[in-house]
C-alpha cells in the first residue's frame, strides 16, 4: 500500500450537519484538556461537570497518559496498525506521532462522530503519509471496518491495535457495548490488541475511606443527559466483561495512572480522584 490522504469524499458530512446546539463529548474532553476547539454550549456544559468534579481535568490527563503509553507499548512490540475509534478533537502528541516515534512506517486510521473532529483531523492528523480519517460511529462497526479509508490502510491479515479509549461509557448497555467490541474483534487476526478506557463511579479499591461521591456522579451524569451521548458509568467488574475474547495483559484493568506507570505513581488519594479505568487485551 501506498501513502494515503483521504479527500472531502471520505469525510462523508456536509457543514449543515455540525450540531452546535448541544454538548458534544468529544468538544467536552478537548475542553478539560485546555483545548480550544469548542463552542460555547460546550464550554457550559464542561464547566458544569467541573464544578461538581473538579477532578475531571485531571482524569481527563491521566487517560490521554495511558493512551500515550499504551501505544508506546504495542508499537514497541511489533504492532505497526492502529484503529483509534473516538480518537475525539486532535492533541498533540496524537497518536500516530506517539507511535511514529518508535516506529515510523505506523498506518493510523481515526474514527469519531463529530464532524468537527474531520475539519480538524484534515487540517492535522491526515496530511501525513499513512494516516486516515473516517466518520463514524463506534455502535456500527461493519461501516467502519468497511469504509474505504479503513481498507485502503489497513491489512486485516495482519495484527492491528484497536484503542477505545474514552468511548464506551457513552454506550448504553442496551446497545451493548461487549457486542461492539466483539464485532471488531472478528475481523481482527490474531496478536491484535484491544486498549480500552473507561469511566467508573466507584471509589477506588486502595483508598481507605474511598466512596463515591453520589451528588457529584448524579450532577455529572445529568450533564451529559443533555449532550449528543450520555454517560454510563460502571464499575471494574462491569468493565472487564467488555474485553471478550482479547486476553488482559499485567497488570489487568486498573485506574489508568497504574498501568505500566514510567513515573511516579500517585497517591492513593489522586487515584480516587481519577475516574478512569484502563487495560490492554490482546487476541490469541
Amino acid at each position: 500500500m501506498g501513502p494515503y490522504a483521504p479527500g472531502p469524499e471520505h469525510t462523508g458530512f456536509a457543514a449543515a450537519e455540525i450540531d452546535t446546539s448541544r454538548p458534544h463529548p468529544a468538544r467536552m474532553y478537548d475542553y478539560y484538556l485546555g483545548g480550544w476547539d469548542n463552542y460555547e454550549v460546550d464550554r457550559v456544559a464542561a464547566e458544569r461537570v467541573i464544578e461538581v468534579h473538579p477532578q475531571v481535568r485531571l482524569s481527563a490527563r491521566a487517560n490521554r497518559a495511558f493512551l500515550r503509553r499504551a501505544v508506546r507499548t504495542l508499537v514497541g512490540d511489533g504492532v505497526r496498525q492502529i484503529i483509534d475509534i473516538g480518537t475525539g478533537i486532535p492533541t498533540s502528541p496524537n497518536t500516530h506521532e506517539v507511535a511514529r516515534e518508535t516506529a515510523p512506517d505506523t498506518r493510523v486510521v481515526y474514527v469519531d462522530n463529530d464532524p468537527i473532529v474531520a475539519t480538524h483531523a484534515g487540517a492535522r492528523l491526515t496530511n501525513t503519509a499513512h494516516t486516515g480519517f473516517v466518520l463514524g460511529d463506534v455502535r456500527e462497526p461493519r461501516a467502519i471496518l468497511d469504509h474505504p479509508t479503513v481498507r485502503e490502510l489497513i491489512d486485516f491479515d495482519r495484527p492491528v491495535a484497536l484503542l477505545l479509549v474514552a468511548v464506551l461509557h457513552f454506550i448504553r448497555d442496551d446497545e451493548d457495548p461487549a457486542g461492539l467490541v466483539a464485532a471488531f474483534a472478528e475481523a481482527l487476526p490474531a496478536g491484535s490488541h484491544l486498549v480500552l478506557s473507561h469511566a467508573t463511579g466507584e471509589p477506588y479499591e486502595a483508598y481507605e475511606g474511598g466512596r463515591t461521591d453520589e451528588v457529584a456522579r448524579a450532577g455529572v451524569e445529568d450533564v451529559y443527559k443533555s449532550a449528543t451521548a450520555t454517560l454510563n458509568l460502571r464499575p471494574k467488574a462491569g468493565i472487564e466483561p467488555l474485553f471478550g475474547p482479547f486476553a488482559l495483559l499485567e497488570p489487568g484493568v486498573v485506574r489508568v495512572p497504574l498501568w505500566r506507570p514510567d513515573g511516579a505513581v500517585p497517591s492513593a488519594v489522586e487515584l480516587n480522584d481519577t475516574i478512569f479505568y484502563g487495560a490492554v487485551g490482546r487476541k490469541g
